[in-house]
């Protein structure tokens, strides 16, 4: 069983800059973080595997990083020039199989 713990949403005005943080309790491999908007379905951001391979949705490459802390069992969102499209409730997920609780990042003036 994994246990999954968001931190470092927020309301943040456009063009800004947000990081996010997951800790992790028990055995990860690959990692991720998606997003969900209202009335949008549930999208994958970004994931990395444990050897700190990366994947980017379109809609944020070079914009968001994807990073992990393998000694903190942890892995962050760096997400910079933040649009009001990036709105939505951001989830970390584990192993494909574990979710967080979600954190609320708001892109607004």
């Amino acid at each position: 069983q994994v246990q999954l713990v968001e931190s470092g949403g927020g309301l943040v005005h456009p063009g800004g800059s947000l990081r996010l943080s997951c800790a992790a309790s028990g055995k990860i491999y690959a990692m991720g973080w998606y997003r969900q908007a209202p009335g949008k379905q549930r999208e994958l951001v970004a994931s990395i595997t444990s050897t700190g391979n990366t994947n980017y949705a379109d809609s944020v490459k070079g914009r968001f990083t994807i990073s992990r802390d393998n000694a903190k069992n942890a892995v962050y969102l760096q997400m910079n020039s933040l649009t009001s499209e990036d709105t939505a409730v951001y989830y970390c997920n584990a192993n494909f199989q574990f979710w967080g609780q979600g954190t609320q990042v708001t892109v607004s003036s």
